[in-house]
This record gives C-alpha cells, structure tokens and sequence, in this order.
C-alpha cells in the first residue's frame, strides 16, 4: 500500500492523505464522527436531516449554487449518515481540487438551514421513508437493528420517525450541531495524485480557521439485549427474514477472525456456505447474505434472505445446519488456507478503488487512530487458527441468543 500522511491542524481537525500515481481524479471528504447514535430521543433523524440540509444554503450560496459548483466541471458532491459517521464527499478531476475542498468546508461549517428550505426537505425525507418502507428488504433492516439494540439509539432508524421529521425546527438542527461537533474527531481525507505539500496548503486554507470545539458526550454502550422471536404480517409475496444479535466491538481482539468466519459463512462470494446450500443446492433463495458491522463498544451480526412462505421454515432450519457443522468441525488444512486467500484477495481489491480507500480511511483514523496496512492485516489473517474459528462459532453462533424477524405475506 502506497503510505498515507496525517497533518493534524492547531483546531484538531486531522488530514488524511495519500498520493495515487496515473491518475486525474481526487477524491476528498470530510467525515464527522457523529451519527444516528448520538440523538437523544427528542432528536431522531437530526443527524440524517443535517446531511441534507447542509446542502441547502450557506452564507454565501444557495442550494442551486452548491449543486452546481462540482457539477459543472463533471465533479461530484454526495453525504451520507450512519449509525456512527456523518461524510460529505466529492470527486473531481484534481484541476478543480480546492473547489472541492472549499465546498466542503463550506456545507459542514456555514450551513445556514433556510427555513423555507427545511420545509422542502422534511416533504424529501418522508418519501424517503415510505420508499424504504416500500421495499421490504431495507424495512427489515431498519426494524431489526430495533430489536438487536432495543431501548438504544443503535436500534433507532436512522431516518428518525415521521413524528420527529415533522416537527424539526431549525434551532433543534443547530443545537444538535453544536452539541456534537468537536473538532479532534473530524477527518479530511485526500486520494489522488496531489503532492502531499499542495494537499496540506490546500486543506489548511479553508480548515485551519475553524473554532477548535471539544463535546463532552459519551457514548453510552447497549448491554440489556435479549434474544426475541417476531413475526409480522405484511402485503408481501414472500417470507423475508433476519436473523441476528450483537457481536463484537471495533477494537475487539476477535474482529478480524470474525469478519473471516462471517466471508465465510454468508459473505458476498457466490461460494459462501449459506448460498451454496440454500441457493445452489436447494433453489429456495435467489440470495442470502450474513454482514458483521462492528461499532466503537458493540456489533452487529445479521443474516437476510426471502424466500416463499412454504420454504421459510426449511431455510431456517439449513441456516442452524449451517451454524451447528462450523460448531461441531474444525476447518481442515486446505479449507482454512482457502478462506484466508479469499478474504485476503478481496481487501485487495477492495483498495484499488481509490474513493472506497478515501472513506476507510478517514473512518479508520476515526475509529482507531491509523490505517492498518494490507501487509499487516494479511500477516495477522494468516495468524488465524482453525480453533479460533470454532470457539467464535460457538459464542456467536448460540442458537438461543439469536433474533428473529419476519415479514410473513398475509
């Protein structure tokens, strides 16, 4: 891996950069660490509601300007929320490098919210929620993280409810804001061909003069989970259903051998255990993924999949199948160095999209002060014991701590 650099400025806030050869694109984005987690219940959907909005008006643009300021030179200028993570980023050919950046900046620190353009938004926001309700594939995700994290903003939907959506006000959005923002956990992070020197000048210009800001919030760490088994009735044609519980923490010692065994058992390899027996074998999907999400203190563990009503009974069953063989028996010789090559070649590729590495980046510096090289992760993969394995199978696979979720066709 091409080594990246950190500048940290006076106010906290960190630059992240790497200089990719033979190419004209730069990639930059400006990644918060807040996110849905840290509303407080009278705040669900501000964090998502920001992310729009901060496209909406600064003190010296308007919404049109804003879209049009990347747009016209055949950039790119997109957010997004997460559980944990805020990013506004964009893409561009490196010539309009400092436009980038000075959007960015523009958008994340002097948004102004109009409050004739918070009117316009809460009506986009709330057919964003009933598109997702629409699918039942994104419904069943948002409503079983509710039941994983149950009493915790981690369970709440990122979107916020259509309650709170409506009654945003614009002082609620800039106090939300103010009570989030600290400037030691903001990341800059810069992939293109621009010498490090430009990029830091550049960076520096539009972020240096940013009020240093410390919030004193903490996380508070889900820890009352109960296993629970749910069905709901829905004007669907199949069955859809998640399986889940919590899982292991960012800086979890396990977390590796974990993601290893999840690639494994439901990854996004057409030759995953799930798809080779509930697709290949038996036809009853057309697909099924397993997805391990780890947090600051928490994770999350997942399985989806739809399949007709008559079938649905008979996939569970194969999915604990599943669970109870990597339980009972050791990965042998060849099946462990199989696996490991295969997480180990999609990392890799995974890096050469040089956006993909802009956004890890910055949440990795976020999340745990630095960006592990590949060189380093394939060392410790290849650490990893088919023991390992197994004793993660047997915690994580507990049959009686798993939730289930399912949206049965009425």
């Amino acid at each position: 891996m091409t080594e990246y650099q950190i500048h940290t400025l006076p106010n906290g806030i960190r630059i992240a950069h790497r200089q990719v050869p033979y190419t004209q694109v730069v990639h930059c984005g400006l990644m918060l660490d807040m996110g849905s987690r840290d509303e407080k219940p009278n705040q669900l959907g501000l964090a998502h509601f920001w992310e729009h909005m901060a496209f909406k008006g600064t003190k010296k643009r308007k919404s049109y300007h804003i879209i049009n300021r990347l747009e016209s030179v055949g950039g790119e200028l997109n957010a997004y929320t997460t559980k944990e993570k805020i990013c506004f980023y964009a893409s561009v050919l490196d010539a309009h490098f400092e436009k980038s950046v000075e959007l960015l900046a523009d958008i994340t620190f002097d948004s102004v919210f109009p409050e004739n353009q918070i009117e316009k938004e809460r009506g986009v926001i709330l057919e964003e929620m009933s598109m997702y309700q629409d699918s039942p594939e994104d419904a069943l995700q948002d409503d079983f993280d509710e039941i994983v994290f149950a009493n915790h903003q981690l369970g709440a939907n990122i979107l916020g409810t259509q309650e709170s959506v409506k009654g945003f006000t614009r002082k609620e959005l800039q106090d939300f804001i103010a009570e989030n923002m600290d400037t030691e956990k903001i990341v800059m992070s810069i992939v293109g061909n621009i010498p490090f020197n430009k990029a830091i000048k550049i960076a520096e210009k539009y972020l240096k003069d940013i009020p240093a800001k410390k919030s004193d919030l903490k996380r508070i760490p889900p820890n009352d989970y109960q296993a629970q088994r749910i069905t709901i009735p829905k004007k669907i044609t199949q069955a859809h259903c998640a399986i889940g519980r919590p899982s292991y923490a960012m800086l979890d010692e396990r977390r590796l051998p974990f993601f290893m065994l999840i690639n494994l058992f439901g990854g996004p390899g057409m030759n995953s255990r799930l798809n080779m027996t509930l697709r290949e074998k038996y036809g009853l999907v057309y697909g099924i993924d397993a997805t391990y999400s780890p947090f600051t203190d928490t994770g999350f563990l997942g399985i989806y999949f739809a399949t007709d009503k008559s079938n649905l009974e008979k996939a569970n069953a194969l999915i604990l199948k599943e669970m109870q063989i990597l339980k009972e028996k050791p990965l042998g010789k060849l099946q462990l160095h199989t696996v490991k090559e295969q997480l180990m070649g999609q990392l890799a590729m995974s890096e050469e999209s040089n956006q993909s590495f802009m956004l890890m980046m910055a949440k990795s510096i976020l999340d745990v002060g630095k960006v592990e090289s590949l060189e380093n992760i394939f060392s410790e993969i290849k650490s990893i014991e088919a023991a390992e394995l197994q004793e993660i199978t047997h915690d994580m696979f507990d049959e009686s701590q798993l939730s289930y979720l399912t949206f049965l066709p009425e």
